[in-house]
């Protein structure tokens, strides 16, 4: 790590301002050119202490970052990692106020329900298969509290800006019907995303590491190198198997999982 305590403590506190402000700020990269990898999840995790003493709370993970385009246009070869917190959890048919967020967009996930926990640093896809409650279809809502493209400088965020604002975590939204993860080959789970009526996008859930157990499995042997693992009773995002929507006030979005089932979002 190239950042001191205090340097952690200060962005975390910025990036914790500019999500309760709604104002977006300019990357942390742009004040800290050589951060790494591990100062972004630093300031991430003290980001995360400073939301648990607000009052939230841990209700379970995301993955990023698990498509090879997106690990290639980033400069990476994994994944990356953020934490959903209550406040993040919307119904299915909700309606989103935007001005909430920043910058929102929308991609298409499988979220993982987990009735027994993971932990270890040997945790395969069948582990991840035998812990899991259900799988249901799930849309996660992202957002950027540092600029993607800064609007004057045009600087582009990297992965260290994404991975300290919380890998873009801003929601979570589930519905349709949950299959046990033995019904179905997850592979070949597909979804079709609407926005305004007009199919935008489509895909598979193969298109997530080859399997979206995968990138779980990553997870669960990251957090044993802390000595921690994944909770029973935590949902778990397992990345986007389309490219992400903007989504703005008036914007409908319709999520069809075919015999998994379909529901639909509005932002207001």
């Amino acid at each position: 790590m190239n950042l001191t305590n205090p340097e952690i403590e200060k962005e975390a506190q910025l990036l914790y301002l500019a999500e309760r402000n709604r104002t977006q700020i300019s990357a942390t990269t742009v004040r800290y050119p050589n951060m790494t990898i591990a100062d972004a999840y630093a300031i991430q995790k003290q980001g995360i202490e400073l939301k648990k003493q607000a009052g939230r709370t841990v209700v379970g993970y995301k993955i990023g970052l698990t498509s090879r385009v997106m690990q290639r246009s980033m400069k990476i070869n994994e994944p990356d990692y953020g934490i959903l917190m209550d406040d993040m959890v919307f119904e299915e048919g909700a309606e989103i106020v935007a001005a909430n967020f920043l910058d929102p967009r929308v991609e298409v996930e499988l979220a993982f329900m987990l009735h027994t926990p993971l932990k270890g640093e040997h945790i395969t896809i069948f582990d991840v298969l035998r812990a899991t409650e259900y799988v249901i279809p799930a849309v996660e809502l992202i957002a950027a509290r540092t600029f993607r493209v800064h609007p004057e400088t045009k600087y582009v965020r990297n992965v260290c800006d994404t991975i300290a604002d919380n890998a873009a975590n801003a929601g979570i939204i589930v519905g349709g019907r949950p299959m046990k993860p033995d019904a179905v080959d997850l592979r070949w789970i597909g979804a079709m995303l609407y926005k305004n009526g007009v199919l935008e996008e489509t895909g598979l859930a193969a298109g997530v590491l080859n399997h979206p157990a995968k990138g779980i499995a990553w997870l669960a042997q990251k957090y044993a190198a802390y000595g921690m693992g994944l909770e029973a009773g935590k949902i778990i995002l397992a990345g986007s198997f389309t490219s992400a929507l903007v989504a703005q006030a008036g914007d409908t979005f319709h999520i069809d999982f075919g015999n998994m089932g379909s529901f639909g979002i509005k932002f207001v």
